[in-house]
């Protein structure tokens, strides 16, 4: 297993429980929207570790809450970066070697911001948005080389990162925190927050055989969100 990051606190941390549970863990402080980091880290797993079967972007950042107008640049650009770009360069790095093999797996985090207008949060839907459209493109491209590329559109995720977005979105509109959580929770049928691990339980199913013959596809996990 290989993991990269720009938190060399919280992967040092994860490389210790993983190697618990007798993981063998190659991890890189790297930053997947500089392209030179991210062939390094691949170059580096592939010498620690000899191949590379499956490769998860999960790497995001939540960009700025404003309304476009009040956007700069540097923010809308970054939000891209990481979100979007990023992705394309780790899958850039590793498809070669996984058409080599003649099998590999790549699973995108999406999100349902990619399937909606959002406002006040327009890098990051901007991103998402792309995200699948880049799932697709994938598949379509490697699915002769039996390469799976799919993507997991969750909905809001439980845990610190919704928790931040709701502070800023209720400074940024004026309202209490308490009604932008239940505006979130509103859109889902289930009328509640997605656990992580349900979101995880996912990518390890496509990660598996079983998803063997899925390939372009959108998974969303969020609770029946805007089916109500």
């Amino acid at each position: 297993m290989s993991l990269c990051g720009t938190n060399a606190e919280a992967l040092e941390s994860t490389v210790v429980e993983l190697r618990q549970r007798g993981r063998r863990v190659v991890a890189r402080v790297a930053d997947v929207s500089d392209e030179s980091q991210v062939e390094r880290w691949v170059a580096d797993t592939l010498q620690e570790l000899g191949r590379i079967d499956i490769l998860i972007n999960n790497a995001g950042i939540t960009g700025p809450t404003a309304s476009v107008d009040r956007l700069t640049r540097a923010d809308w650009d970054r939000t891209l970066a990481i979100n979007l770009t990023g992705a394309f360069l780790c899958a850039k790095a590793v498809l070669p070697h996984m058409a080599e093999r003649g099998s590999g797996k790549i699973i995108n985090i999406a999100s349902v911001a990619g399937h909606i207008g959002y406002p006040l949060r327009a890098p990051y839907a901007v991103s998402k948005w792309g995200m699948l459209g880049l799932t697709r493109t994938l598949a379509a491209e490697w699915g002769k080389k039996n390469i799976q590329v799919n993507a997991i559109s969750p909905g809001s995720v439980s845990g610190e990162r919704i928790e931040r977005v709701i502070r800023e979105r209720a400074a940024k509109s004026g309202v209490a925190e308490d009604d932008v959580r239940r505006e979130y929770t509103s859109k889902a049928v289930l009328d509640r927050f997605i656990p992580p691990e349900h979101v995880a339980g996912v990518a390890v199913f496509l990660a598996s055989e079983l998803g063997d013959s899925m390939t372009g596809e959108i998974i969303q996990v969020a609770g029946g969100f805007n089916l109500g």
